[in-house]
């Protein structure tokens, strides 16, 4: 399956589909999967609080949202990727991060769950045809295509990596 088409996916997307560099899914699994993963797992433990401006989340509160976003999405290319035709909802990041209370877990235990998250999320995007990766659905209330939805979580990881680099150190 090659990359998604601007079509497969909400524009509000763009941003994170322009990000990756694949000629496939699975091309983005192999390329930027450890890579990332690694990138994540490695933050100093020392900035597990910080945060560069006071409305704003500490690396604590941004891995868990990177964990939160990472797990809606890869559901949404299994219920896509399986055909399922059931409308699915949108969700409020911002909600999401208060209820999450990262301030209370470890830096540790986050990277410990991106890393399982990550290889989850890899082997369920491994083990998709293309045919499966094509199929497509409705997720946030736009047409979605399993591919587009695996291409948006590389962009997503991508785009915080670009904000931690950026702004956190």
């Amino acid at each position: 399956m090659a990359q998604p088409n601007k079509e497969d996916y909400g524009a509000f997307y763009e941003g994170y589909v322009s990000k990756v560099v694949a000629k496939n899914l699975h091309e983005a699994v192999n390329t930027y999967s450890q890579p990332l993963t690694s990138f994540f797992v490695n933050l100093p433990n020392e900035k597990a609080d910080y945060s560069y401006a006071s409305n704003k989340w500490s690396l604590k509160d941004l891995l868990q949202h990177i964990i939160d976003t990472e797990r809606i999405m890869s559901y949404r290319v299994l219920r896509i990727a399986r055909n399922d035709q059931t409308p699915l909802p949108g969700f409020e990041e911002n909600d999401y991060a208060v209820n999450a209370k990262a301030g209370n877990r470890t830096f540790d235990s986050l990277k410990n769950e991106l890393q399982a998250l990550r290889k989850s999320t890899d082997l369920l995007i491994t083990s998709l045809t293309e045919e499966q990766l094509n199929n497509e659905g409705t997720a946030s209330g736009q047409r979605a295509t399993a591919n587009a939805i695996g291409y948006i979580i590389f962009g997503h990881l991508l785009h915080h990596k670009k904000i931690i680099e950026e702004r956190y150190f």
